[in-house]
């Protein structure tokens, strides 16, 4: 796996980890609350989700980039 390649699996891991990740902690907004939808989050906690996806994704990456350089899943002859 290149650089490039490595990056690009990286972000497509990311925003996969991301929508993942966006449910997590949600208590809705009081229906009475001016302003605000029905459903929207009282909290979203966005900065704890970036966190948690960024290091959840590294993990994940870092299992990809092992099992893709590893020689127990190859394809080529040896």
């Amino acid at each position: 796996m290149g650089w490039v390649t490595g990056i690009v699996v990286y972000v497509l891991t990311w925003w996969v980890t991301l929508f993942a990740v966006l449910p997590l902690w949600v208590t809705p907004a009081d229906p009475d609350d001016p302003g605000h939808a029905a459903g929207a989050p009282r909290r979203p906690r966005m900065l704890l989700k970036l966190a948690v996806t960024t290091a959840v994704s590294a993990v994940i990456w870092l299992g990809i980039y092992a099992l893709v350089h590893s020689p127990l899943l190859s394809f080529r002859e040896p």
